[in-house]
């Protein structure tokens, strides 16, 4: 979980002026950082900043602990983003095999013979927007589950909670999601359009074991497998330069996700954050129905 809901719910038991404002502005940080990773649209997500900052002013104080605060706040924030579909967030069409995923001969020679994967050019060039264009370019339902666990920080049991998903489906997800990114971005740097339909590929005629290797991956990264298992694929990765390469490319790519961050407009971040402590506060002496307004 992101430190700064954990502050922003540590800052609103203490019931002061100078805590609420401090918590809400950490709060409004998240929502619009997150909003940003799914949807891509700023415009869009300083409009969901307000409105999920706004409705969730009379809960907060009712929130025990930051998991029922980061429940309560991505769940909002997911449902607004849902609402305005637009852009990168209507990709629900495309469903994305394992196959589809998995690399091919070519892509595995190449990573063979380069000291590192795609992420090496992207040190050099620009990290930070090719890596949210790859994020974007992937089908919303996996992006929700990246962006949550990699870029939010949240557990697969909590998200699993959150998206009313069962743990396994939640892991399932993940694993894709992953390795989609690590594809869009390849093909980002190499100049390739987005595909509105999946591309047909020859099955990649790979040992049992490492296809076995590739398809739970992130189990192993995320060190979710039984002692066992994890000896046997460690194994296995020791004595296979391919898989080496693949797990190393992959790795690199999770530590980018886990590492992006997108901040607000300082200007209009300090102006809602004084509206919003305002209002919380003015809600805290005397509670009442919320009325809708209008921050611009």
């Amino acid at each position: 979980m992101r430190t700064e809901l954990i502050r922003a719910s540590e800052l609103l038991q203490k019931n002061t002026p100078e805590a609420a404002e401090e918590a809400i502005g950490l709060l409004q940080g998240t929502v619009f950082s997150f909003s940003m990773k799914m949807c891509g649209h700023r415009q869009d997500a300083e409009d969901t900043m307000q409105e999920v900052l706004f409705r969730s002013l009379k809960h907060l104080s009712k929130l025990d602990g930051p998991n029922a605060l980061a429940a309560w706040l991505y769940t909002v924030t997911r449902n607004r983003c849902h609402r305005m579909r637009r852009g990168p967030f209507e990709a629900n069409g495309k469903r994305l095999s394992l196959e589809e995923l998995i690399p091919d001969d070519e892509e595995l020679r190449n990573l063979l013979e380069s000291e590192s994967g795609p992420e090496a050019a992207v040190i050099h060039g620009e990290e930070r927007h090719i890596l949210h264009q790859a994020v974007l370019r992937i089908p919303t339902p996996l992006r929700m589950v990246l962006v949550l666990h990699d870029m939010e920080q949240l557990t697969s049991e909590q998200i699993a909670k959150i998206l009313d998903l069962q743990l396994g489906t939640v892991r399932v997800r993940l694993h894709r999601a992953r390795l989609a990114v690590r594809k869009e971005m390849s093909q980002l740097l190499k100049g390739i359009p987005e595909q509105t339909t999946p591309e047909k590929r020859t099955p990649t005629e790979r040992p049992a074991e490492c296809r076995e290797l590739f398809a739970n991956l992130s189990e192993y990264l995320d060190a979710r497998v039984e002692p066992r298992t994890c000896a046997q694929m460690k194994a296995h990765i020791e004595k296979c330069p391919a898989c080496v390469a693949f797990l190393k490319d992959l790795r690199a790519a999770v530590d980018r996700c886990r590492s992006f961050e997108i901040e607000c407009d300082p200007y209009v971040a300090e102006r809602m954050r004084a509206l919003m402590t305002k209002e919380y506060l003015r809600l805290m002496e005397a509670p009442q129905e919320l009325k809708p307004f209008r921050f611009r």
